[in-house]
């Protein structure tokens, strides 16, 4: 993020040993480091509800296009004739044999 050397750390700890002095110098640092921290977790989490909100934007786009390529009403109508026509041919099928009994079944008896 930043571009800071080696050398720009060393003239920031001599400036702040002088101006701070060697007594507050640890305490000083030991705040910047946990103001850095939460300054990394901040970002870091910003960066993740980002992505998150960037990847439910794609899925909505994809949902999108599947819907407008075949809608589901498309499909459930599909699927009930489908259904409907397997229902008719079982039916049938299962009422040739009966039919074709009862007629074996008549011609017996006489």
């Amino acid at each position: 993020m930043f571009d800071i050397g080696f050398f720009e750390l060393v003239l920031i700890g001599v400036v702040a040993l002088l101006v701070i002095g060697p007594e507050r110098l640890p305490m000083v640092a030991r705040k910047a480091g946990m103001w850095a921290g939460r300054a990394r977790r901040f970002v870091s989490s910003v960066k993740r509800d980002i992505d998150k909100e960037i990847q439910a934007e794609e899925y909505k786009r994809l949902l999108d296009e599947q819907n407008l390529k075949n809608p589901v009403h498309e499909i459930i109508e599909d699927t009930r004739k489908e259904f409907s026509d397997i229902r008719q041919k079982t039916e049938s099928a299962l009422s040739a044999p009966e039919s074709g009994g009862k007629n074996d079944s008549d011609s017996s008896k006489q």
